[in-house]
């Protein structure tokens, strides 16, 4: 069966409703075979007390990528994405405009999933190299 962006966008902005991703307005952008990728403003909603892009909400951005990423794997019906570790490098700062996180999978198995989140800036620059593990569980009724 191939694969269905439009389909995809949509099951993951619709996850997102009421969610952490709603209040930092993070939305679900482009997929594809083996990434998800999703778009956040940065603006004083999620700067550091110095007015720079907070890391908390840089690394809530990748988890979010790539947990929903997890789930173009799963049917979402029987089976859930779970974070069990995540890890973050920032190495460049960023006051406004719009950054970009990008998930792709480094190890797609049975139960664990890994990714390489990059999240860039609107010039495709370097903000921050994130590491996610997810654990893939049955879906409790």
């Amino acid at each position: 069966m191939a694969f269905d962006k439009e389909k995809a966008l949509k099951m993951c902005n619709d996850f997102a409703k009421n969610t952490l991703m709603e209040t930092l307005n993070i939305v679900y952008t482009d997929a594809g075979e083996g990434f998800l990728e999703a778009k956040m403003p940065v603006n004083p909603s999620v700067h550091q007390p110095m007015g720079l892009l907070h890391g908390g909400a840089t690394v809530a951005l990748a988890e979010s990528v790539g947990s929903a990423a997890s789930l173009l794997f799963v049917n979402p019906e029987l089976q859930e994405a779970r974070g069990i570790e995540i890890s973050a490098n920032h190495v460049r700062a960023k006051r406004d405009g719009v950054v970009t996180g990008t998930a792709r999978i480094v190890h797609q198995g049975r139960s664990l999933h890994l990714w390489e989140v990059k999240i860039t800036d609107e010039q495709g620059r370097l903000i921050s190299l994130c590491k996610i593990t997810n654990m893939i569980l049955p879906r409790k009724r």
